[in-house]
C-alpha cells in the first residue's frame, strides 16, 4: 500500500490536530508507514506519524471554493473502476 492508495501524493497539503479538539495544523505528506499510518512533515520541520482518521486533505466545494474534507471520507471515493 503506498499514500496513492490513500489518495494522496507526497508534497500535498493536509491539515491534522495534534490532541482531540486541538488547534489545526498544517503539513506536508511525506510517505506511507508500514503499519498504515502517513508521515506527515509540519511547518517547523518535525516527521509525524498520524492515522489516516486523524488527517484532512484540502479539495473543492461544489461551487469551487476550497474546503478541508476527510482522508478517511476521500480515499473511499477514490477507487476508480476498470473498463472491460
Amino acid at each position: 500500500m503506498t499514500a496513492l492508495d490513500l489518495g494522496l501524493r507526497p508534497g500535498e497539503v493536509v491539515r491534522f490536530r495534534r490532541r482531540a479538539g486541538g488547534h489545526w495544523h498544517e503539513g506536508v505528506v511525506a510517505g506511507l508507514e508500514k503499519d498504515g499510518s502517513v508521515t506527515v512533515h509540519d511547518l517547523d520541520g518535525a516527521a509525524r506519524s498520524l492515522p489516516p482518521e486523524r488527517l484532512e486533505v484540502r479539495t473543492r466545494g461544489r461551487r469551487g471554493a476550497p474546503r478541508w474534507e476527510p482522508l478517511v471520507r476521500r480515499a473511499g471515493r477514490e477507487e476508480q473502476l476498470t473498463l472491460w
